[in-house]
């Protein structure tokens, strides 16, 4: 909540917009906005020293000093524990989408292993297999659709899986797939020198 924690900062403090921006990830210009009220209407400020992030006497020292920036107080409770890199949650009304997404991987990403499309799409190896061998028992409604744009993983996790699965491949694999994927330039056309009125 970083607007609500700005609204409350620029009515109960003296900091600059710039310390308040950088200690609530916002722009310059949008603390600015919030201000002036031109954006942000209605929205409560939301305590920081309440909720343990700042200290009074942290925020006395940055507006004495509005070079300073804020710092984020020191919590003694436990924080909580990250996730294993366990199978992910996939939400009902998405997994009908998996065997779309493994079909494109399949197709466009021919060098990711089964167990690294598992990963990407949260499904088993049994079910890859079924859409690599087309006995998938949707197999006719199976329409391959790109994983991110189903909502299955992100570009960032696809990137990183494709980059390992290419780094295992021979020099001139990696090359022509890459080779591939570079976008072809039309050459330039050739103008025809004859005269346009003869």
């Amino acid at each position: 909540m970083p607007k609500a924690t700005a609204v409350w900062l620029i009515d109960n403090t003296r900091l600059t917009f710039e310390q308040i921006g950088a200690f609530c990830g916002l722009h310059t210009l949008e603390v600015q906005a919030l201000a002036d009220g031109d954006i942000g209407a209605g929205i409560n400020g939301r305590d920081p020293i309440a909720h343990d992030e700042l200290t009074r006497e942290e925020i006395a020292r940055c507006e004495a000093l509005p070079d300073e920036r804020l710092v984020m107080a020191k919590r003694d409770s436990p924080r909580a524990t990250a996730r294993s890199g366990g199978p992910r949650y996939t939400p009902v009304s998405k997994r009908q989408d998996k065997p779309d997404g493994i079909a494109w991987l399949l197709r466009n990403r021919a060098e990711l292993s089964d167990a690294q499309i598992g990963k990407l799409i949260g499904t088993t190896k049994n079910t890859i297999t079924a859409v690599r061998e087309r006995t998938h028992w949707n197999t006719s409604n199976i329409r391959p659709q790109h994983p991110v744009d189903l909502g299955l993983c992100t570009y960032i996790d696809l990137a990183e899986e494709t980059a390992k699965a290419r780094a295992k491949l021979p020099p001139e694999e990696r090359e022509a797939l890459e080779a591939a994927e570079r976008p072809q330039l039309d050459p330039e056309p050739v103008e025809d020198e004859s005269p346009l009125f003869g």
